[in-house]
């Protein structure tokens, strides 16, 4: 049945669509595999041998094949998701004229599935897009000298020497090359054609007139005189303590600012063109690189800049000076360096072969090119582990932005100003969602409506208006744009017809908040949305929550796992339909039909004779262990449309997100039960599975070969209980269906065994009795500590049936366990406000608060975590949430155009609830009315995926560090708790000196103190006295490292030294041998009167 929804008086329908949300990932990987690839293949072709005289080797065409493997085999068979790229090539001999061509195998490239995903070894990875510096020049603000500003410029290529400007106290213009020691900027100018002083004045004429001559002061401090004696000055400040003469330094210097080793690249042409006016329409030859015109328009600037006191530097932090780098322009500059070490072992091998009998093949080393490409989804800091918590953490993944990276900023070295929301991110980079750690503000989300154009400049849509009439032309701008034109926002007041009908309205003037006059009008935004990223558009009411908690919220709905049973919410925002269809997980039908058959792992629709199945995703396994599970929404006969959705997942109902449950709430102080955020749940969620969640883990068990035999899985296993082994078949492998506990074996494997692995005991047996006992050691996997669940797959790969396998594993045993979770105290709760707390108490459903009709409430909530936190849509929410669900609608409030105040009064007042949404409410343990009325109403609350199962961890012995012999720390290790420093005051402060020796002692890095504490544990002797600890020789160690002697003097004698402690000590030895020797006795005594 689909979701009734209502829409409220200052809703509008977006007046552009939303463009598909992965596009981005898509693009760029297309272009790379259509554009790219060819752009670097020409780069390098032809090859030409050292002589230039003998050998030509050109690429000609590339092609890809079919993929080897669907996604689905590559994924269960840990295998990547790639294509075989091909290349063909020919080789010429220059002296017979004789050409060879060939097409050759270069390398597998992994392939980007529809969802805009990578599938690596059967791990599905996301490659981030990176934000940085754009190419071109920008001008910087160099000094303040006496009151004057002094500037300078920066120019940046795709590939190449960096060159900079800088002016100096004293007029004179200096560059740098490549960050070196400066020289005259007119030294520079000689090299690029502008060789006399006569000529250089005369190019600046224009701009070099104010009070000081920049370019006559600069020839002042110009050693030069010729372009040689320019080139051999650059020489010197390149390449300190070479010999420098004309001839070598036009060389160096020719290539340096040639094609070969300098590429501006189209963006960087296009940026320069756009800041440097005076190179509009002037033709170049080469734009790839930089000419005369460039530097003489740079230089203009630079002295334009110094004579006007009013100029600024450009902002470096503005959107329309940064780029979006993306997978398909990332993995090409890697391809690039696989080709240039390719192209140096194919000279070396045209140098050293038989001219006569060597083919292209021969020639060709692709593994440089293959290595390249496995290290860039292996190991590049962008290459990420994709977040698979639930479908929305998926989509924007794959629309993340990072300032971090290779050729990126740092954490360390990234100041306030760069992690500022900038006026240029509106509509382009979402200015809520962003980590709250050491990365904020450096890792940031595309806004919705965002797009990357063609030069890596984030755009947004606007609608044209003319003379106050919005018209049907939609126009993406970027930031550069933008600021020049005067833009409405997406509120304002419009009549059918389109025609704007306030006089002046809100909007923004270059950039800055203004109002604007209606015939000034120039664009209007598209969406109230358009500003924010998918996550922040589903908060509803966001414009009525303090900054910091939307950007909790919008954070936390990344976190949400999936619930058995999905509910979308009662409040929504209309963005839940586009992220759960752009998340690539639900099964849309791409024909007209009728459903003819449905089933849990399929749907079939038919259409006249044509008949389509589509197969259903049954309980996979994501990267973070939750369950990606598709089921059909539609039943056998529905008539369906094209874009109608068959089937739901577990994030997902009827085709709309569904990241947590619809609860009624009431907003209660319960008995300081719910003090700090905590948060008191009704026994009915866990009755009800309202918050139950599915986890599946997989566990793999290599057998291998060993140097003393192969490994075997068997149900025979020595030293074992049946009761361990009834789960287990005949190969000894855990059966399907099977519930396991810690502890619990899931492969039974023995091992051979060498003599040294005998114990002594053994050892002993074998020399008297020559026994061969058996020469195994049970090498079984047992599922790990804090894990439980039911076995629900088991697959085994093996060399014999032509799996894949690492090298020394005969086979691989790969155990699918999956736990069904429910809701308990400790888990974490939280709203879409940034409103999270702990489950505190459960209460049974009885005890809980109920409304005068007898309905107990599901959840109470602490109102004291709304005033200070300043997140007052969680309170419209709930109003309005309890209207929808007694009329049974979805109440549909885009951000800031929600529904107001008047309209949730008169919602609440047509469900016949109170206007001001508080009720009486009873006390369940006694039946009393509470004293003030109370606010109830629906909130929608997910489970997140920080749960308290995952967290509980408990230590008695455990691993010890071996450097100070003190316990690990943390759950992974199964560490203890640190007692620290603060700790030791405060039993210090309390005098508790057993207590405190016993911690820093036995109870930590007193090796043998531990040891004998223990035995006498066992014994149930007392302790003895505790020992020097080890962290204490350590330091020891450490003095004598720096060349001090220390000595330990004076260590009292420890009481058990004495004869005394000694002679206790023996009597207390022989009760215990007493007491063993009797209870041995008796032990024989009822064995033989059984076998009587």
């Amino acid at each position: 049945m689909p979701i009734q929804k209502k829409y409220f008086s200052r809703y509008r329908e977006p007046l552009a669509n939303l463009p598909n949300l992965a596009e981005m990932q898509l693009k760029s990987f297309n272009w790379l595999l259509k554009t790219g690839i060819r752009e670097i293949l020409d780069e390098f072709s032809p090859i030409v041998d050292y002589t230039g005289e003998e050998l030509v080797l050109e690429f000609l065409d590339y092609s890809f094949d079919e993929p080897k493997y669907d996604e689905n085999y590559a994924r269960v068979n840990n295998l990547s998701f790639e294509s075989s790229f091909r290349i063909r090539i020919r080789l010429t001999n220059k002296r017979t004229g004789e050409k060879k061509e060939q097409e050759i195998f270069l390398a597998d490239m992994p392939m980007m599935t529809p969802r805009g995903t990578f599938l690596i070894n059967g791990v599905e990875r996301v490659i981030v897009s990176q934000l940085a510096r754009s190419f071109g020049a920008y001008f910087t603000l160099v000094n303040v000298f006496k009151g004057r500003k002094l500037f300078g410029a920066k120019v940046i290529p795709s590939r190449g020497a960096w060159l900079e400007f800088e002016t100096e106290s004293d007029g004179a213009i200096y560059a740098k090359v490549d960050r070196k020691r400066k020289i005259a900027a007119t030294a520079l100018m000689r090299i690029f054609g502008l060789e006399k002083n006569d000529e250089i004045i005369n190019a600046f004429s224009a701009v070099d007139n104010g009070e000081v001559s920049f370019i006559k002061k600069t020839l002042e401090k110009d050693p030069t005189k010729t372009a040689d004696d320019s080139y051999v000055e650059i020489f010197k400040r390149i390449r300190q303590g070479e010999l420098a003469t004309p001839d070598n330094a036009r060389e160096l210097i020719g290539t340096m600012f040639g094609p070969e080793r300098y590429d501006l690249s189209a963006v960087g042409r296009y940026k320069l063109g756009q800041r440097l006016l005076s190179l509009a329409g002037v033709k170049v030859k080469n734009p790839r690189i930089l000419n005369k015109e460039d530097l003489v328009a740079i230089l203009s600037e630079v002295i334009s800049l110094n004579n006007n006191p009013l100029s600024l530097p450009d902002d470096i932090d503005n959107l329309g000076n940064r780029r979006v780098r993306s997978v398909g322009e990332m993995l090409q500059q890697r391809l690039r360096i696989g080709l240039a070490r390719m192209e140096r072992t194919i000279k070396d091998r045209m140098s050293t072969s038989d001219l006569a009998t060597i083919t292209p093949a021969q020639l060709l080393n692709a593994r440089p090119f293959a290595a390249v490409i496995s290290e860039f989804f292996m190991t590049n800091q962008l290459s990420q582990f994709m977040d698979q918590t639930n479908i929305l953490s998926e989509l924007e993944h794959k629309r993340r932005v990072s300032a971090l990276g290779p050729g990126g900023l740092t954490r360390e070295r990234s100041g306030f100003e760069v992690r500022d929301v900038h006026p240029s991110y509106y509509g382009r980079l979402c200015p809520i969602m962003t980590p709250e750690g050491p990365n904020i503000g450096l890792i940031n989300y595309l806004a919705g409506y965002a797009l990357v154009n063609d030069f890596g400049i984030l755009e947004t849509p606007y609608r044209k208006v003319i003379n106050g009439k919005v018209t049907n032309e939609i126009n993406y701008l970027t930031a550069f744009e933008e600021a020049r034109h005067k833009i409405a926002q997406a509120g304002v007041a419009i009549d059918t017809e389109g025609n704007i009908l306030d006089e002046e309205t809100e909007g923004r003037s270059n950039g800055q908040p203004a109002l604007i006059a209606k015939s000034e009008i120039d664009y209007i935004d598209v969406s109230p949305q358009q500003a924010f990223s998918i996550a922040t558009s589903l908060v509803p009411f966001l414009e009525h929550d303090d900054s910091t908690r939307a950007m909790m919220g919008s954070n936390m709905q990344r976190q949400a796992v999936p619930c058995v049973r999905p509910q979308a919410p009662l409040v929504a925002t209309g963005m839940e339909e586009k992220a759960a269809r752009d998340s690539g997980r639900l099964i849309i039908s791409d024909m007209d039909g009728a459903v003819s058959a449905v089933d849990a792992k399929s749907v079939t629709v038919k259409f006249g004779r044509k008949e389509k199945t589509y197969e259903l995703v049954n309980f996979v396994r994501s990267n973070q262990s939750t369950v990606i599970h598709q089921r059909p929404s539609v039943k056998l006969g529905d008539k369906i449309k094209k874009g109608d959705v068959l089937a739901d997942t577990s994030l997902t109902d009827r085709g709309h997100l569904a990241l947590g449950q619809n609860l009624l709430v009431a907003f209660l102080s319960w008995g300081g039960a719910n003090f700090e955020d905590a948060i008191i749940l009704s026994d009915r969620l866990v009755k009800n599975d309202t918050f139950t969640s599915v986890l599946a883990e997989d566990y793999t068990v290599d057998v291998r070969d060993t140097k003393l035999g192969s490994e075997i899985t068997t149900h025979d296993i020595p030293n074992v209980g049946e009761e361990k082994l009834k789960d287990l078949d005949e190969d000894g492998i855990i059966c399907v269906g099977a519930e396991v506990r810690a502890g619990d074996i899931l492969v039974g494997k023995i091992s051979p065994k060498g003599e040294s692995d005998l114990t002594p005991e053994e050892r002993l047996l074998r020399a008297i009795f020559g026994e061969k006992a058996r020469d195994v050691k049970d090498t079984s996997f047992r599922l790990q500590h804090g894990r439980h669940g039911r076995v629900v797959g088991i697959k085994v790969f093996s060399r014999e049936k032509g799996d894949k396998l690492e090298t020394g594993v005969i086979k691989e045993i790969r155990v699918e366990v999956a736990e069904m979770r429910k809701v308990s105290p400790g888990d974490k709760l939280a709203g879409r406000h940034g409103n999270k707390g702990v489950i505190s108490r459960i209460l049974p459903q009885e005890d809980m608060p109920y409304l005068a009709d007898g309905t107990p409430v599901d959840v109470i909530l602490n109102p004291l975590g709304v005033a200070s936190r300043m997140n007052i849509g969680q309170i419209l929410e709930t109003h309005l949430g309890w209207a929808a669900e007694k009329q049974g609608y979805m109440a549909i409030t885009p951000t800031l155009l929600g529904a107001t105040e008047t309209e949730i009064k008169s919602e609440l007042k047509k469900a016949g609830l109170p206007e001001d949404g508080k009720v009486r409410l009873f006390d369940g343990r006694t039946g009393k009315e509470f004293d003030q009325k109370v606010t109830v109403g629906m909130v929608y609350l997910m489970k997140l995926s920080h749960m308290v199962e995952d967290k509980l961890h408990m230590r008695s012995i455990g691993p010890y560090s071996l450097i100070t012999q003190q316990p690990l720390g943390g759950k992974a290790q199964g560490g203890g708790q640190r007692f620290g420093e603060m700790e030791v005051w405060a039993l210090e402060g309390y005098g508790a000196a057993h207590t405190l020796q016993e911690m820093l002692t036995i109870k930590s890095d007193d090796v043998l103190g531990r040891a004998s504490a223990y035995d006498a544990i066992v014994r149930g002797e007392p302790f003895r006295t505790p020992n020097v600890p080890a962290s204490f020789h350590v330091l020891v160690n450490e003095l004598k490292g720096l060349a001090l002697d220390v000595e330990l003097r004076g260590v009292k004698e420890a009481p058990e030294d004495s004869e005394e402690y000694a002679e206790k000590a023996q009597k207390s030895k022989g009760r215990q041998k007493e007491r063993f020797e009797e209870y041995i006795l008796e032990e024989e005594e009822k064995t033989w009167s059984r076998k009587k």
